[in-house]
């Protein structure tokens, strides 16, 4: 069925072809090129689809009173933005899910990045540069899966991890499967929210699930013989393993993970 889909793009990188390629599936498509112009929208929670990408000085703005409840779609200010930092952002939060289609969605996200994919690298500054990539999307594994193979790109070009030498794959993987899983239990109606930094030096991954949360406390040790072959707690341990930071919330929805760069240690 036809979407509402709005594109925030200050370069016109993605919103000339997203524009192309989503009208012709028939969808309505509506482009703004800052922040400030999408906020000062009317009918800003009627979209089901939000993707913004922004580059610098754009990503500051006086968001204090404007009042808006959809901001959360849109990415954080920045503070003291310089023209290294770029920030994507995919939200799905307004999709309904009434009529939820998860065939669709995965076409609208995976095209999205695809897309993206062939804008990020054609500047120079690669090797200073600073992303924040955020998606607020539904419990779908197969969503999963596209994110994180975009995001494996992303750490590897930036330098973070040669990918043939890296067990990153895994601890995502496990991140990711566990919030729709245990998490949300599948729930197409509660959202995964992934926020990664990404920089040279270091990536850093915060995912949270709208589920009740877990102890990680009381996980039992997989290492020990008479939990030798039960399957819970082994993620978590290959998560404690892969990555060099790992925190969760005290509610045990939201798992932040620090994967320092190679080069650096």
């Amino acid at each position: 069925m036809p979407r509402r889909i709005l594109i925030i793009d200050d370069q016109d990188d993605l919103a000339s072809v997203l524009t192309k390629e989503f009208t012709a599936l028939g969808h309505f498509v509506k482009v703004t090129e800052n922040r400030d112009a999408a906020l000062a929208l009317t009918d800003l929670k009627s979209f089901d689809l939000i993707i913004t990408d922004l580059h610098g000085e754009s990503l500051v703005s006086n968001l204090e009173s404007n009042g808006q409840e959809d901001i959360h779609c849109l990415p954080a200010p920045v503070e003291n933005a310089n023209g290294d930092v770029k920030a994507f952002k995919i939200c799905l939060a307004n999709y309904g899910p009434e009529d939820f289609d998860e065939n669709e969605i995965n076409k609208l996200v995976t095209t999205t990045l695809n897309y993206k994919a062939k804008f990020i690298d054609r500047q120079s500054e690669i090797v200073t540069r600073h992303e924040k990539i955020d998606f607020e999307v539904p419990s779908v594994i197969s969503l999963m899966h596209d994110i994180l193979d975009y995001l494996m790109k992303r750490v590897e070009k930036l330098g973070v991890v040669n990918l043939e030498q890296s067990n990153l794959f895994v601890a995502l993987d496990e991140a990711f499967v566990n919030a729709v899983k245990h998490g949300n239990k599948f729930d197409t109606g509660k959202l995964v929210k992934i926020s990664v930094e990404v920089s040279p030096d270091q990536a850093t991954f915060m995912i949270e699930d709208e589920g009740d949360g877990f102890d990680v406390e009381s996980i039992p040790d997989p290492t020990k013989p008479e939990n030798l072959f039960k399957t819970s707690g082994r993620g978590v341990m290959f998560i404690y393993n892969i990555m060099d930071e790992v925190t969760y919330n005290d509610r045990g929805n939201r798992l932040t993970m620090v994967k320092k760069s190679q080069k650096k240690q």
